[in-house]
């Protein structure tokens, strides 16, 4: 199952946690607009540190 949309951060932690993915990418979202862009960051982090093919 292949739900990249970016880098794949999101759906990554949705399998790796169990969660639903919609929930994640909203999670997300809501997370950019109120930390003011830092969550993004945390994304660019995210999509080096997880495994490139799992």
């Amino acid at each position: 199952m292949n739900d990249k949309v970016l880098l794949g951060v999101c759906s990554w932690l949705a399998r790796r946690f169990d969660l639903d993915i919609r929930g994640v990418r909203i999670a997300f979202i809501i997370g950019t607009l109120l930390s003011f862009g830092t969550a993004i960051l945390a994304y660019l982090i995210l999509a080096l540190v997880k495994p490139k093919y799992e």
